[in-house]
């Protein structure tokens, strides 16, 4: 079974789409592919569908939900020729004590393998290996085709599961940035943190890392310009100062030439997250 949830939701088995088109029944194999190879607890996903007032039905309609599923997951099966062992939809989605575990059989995940990717390039930064991190993060991240379950209806767990991955994302692609800066990359990267910071009004990490390419672009006003609307997000949004990490920035770009201000020095020690 292939599984991919960076994006539209795609459930295969067999090179088959086993995705069904109805939102709930989408809602659970969403969170059994998330939790793929877990066992999914029943109350879990009747929370998902249904929150804190779940039908007295709940049970029953779920058990309709995975008969569907079931179904889908026959059909791709019985096209499969080498199914020679007589692999049927209980022993893919299968019923345990308490709940129901989608089993891949070594199948493909885009989260296992970002997961992965991503690893490999937290270490390549660990060693200074700034080329090999922007390469591994970079690959990480080209999984993603949108937002985590773009087109799935969510509740409450898959609410909590979108904005994990959305925040493994932001972590990666806020580390592969600082790769391409260590790399000297300032000039291509304008643009795109641009865009981002556009999107992440309170983010420091990012604001911070534009204004250390625009710093080293030779563009210190404009360095100074994004600071500035930082605090005053930040002091709007959230009634917070910028931290004393990208104060000390400011202070350097104020003070110093392009090349004085050291990659990393409004981020790198302190790790600034506030995500807007």
């Amino acid at each position: 079974m292939d599984i991919d949830v960076l994006g539209a939701l795609s459930v295969r088995e067999n090179g088959l789409s086993v995705t069904p088109t109805a939102p709930k029944p989408r809602q659970v194999l969403a969170l059994l592919a998330l939790q793929a190879d877990q066992v999914v607890p029943v109350r879990t996903l009747i929370d998902e569908l249904w929150g804190e007032r779940p039908p007295r039905s709940a049970r029953t309609t779920l058990q309709t939900y995975v008969l569907q599923l079931r179904e889908l997951i026959s059909t791709a099966l019985r096209q499969d020729p080498e199914n020679t062992g007589g692999r049927t939809a209980k022993d893919v989605l299968v019923t345990l004590p308490g709940g129901y575990l989608l089993n891949t059989s070594d199948g493909t995940s885009d989260v296992r393998e970002f997961e992965r990717l991503a690893g490999l390039g937290y270490r390549a930064m660990d060693a200074d290996d700034f080329a090999g991190a922007a390469r591994h993060l970079r690959d990480a991240l080209g999984l993603w085709t949108g937002g985590a379950l773009a087109d799935v209806q969510t509740g409450a767990q898959l609410e909590i599961e979108t904005r994990r991955l959305e925040e493994t994302r932001l972590c990666a692609l806020d580390q592969r940035i600082e790769a391409d800066l260590r790399l000297g990359r300032h000039r291509e990267l304008l643009g795109e943190l641009t865009v981002l910071v556009s999107r992440h009004r309170t983010h420091e990490n990012l604001h911070g890392q534009l204004m250390l390419a625009l710093h080293r672009s030779g563009r210190r006003s404009e360095a100074l310009d994004v600071y500035q609307r930082l605090r005053n997000a930040l002091v709007r949004e959230l009634g917070l100062e910028p931290s004393a990490g990208l104060r000390r920035m400011q202070r350097s770009i104020l003070m110093s030439g392009p090349e004085s201000v050291p990659v990393g020095a409004g981020a790198g020690s302190e790790r600034l997250s506030r995500v807007g």
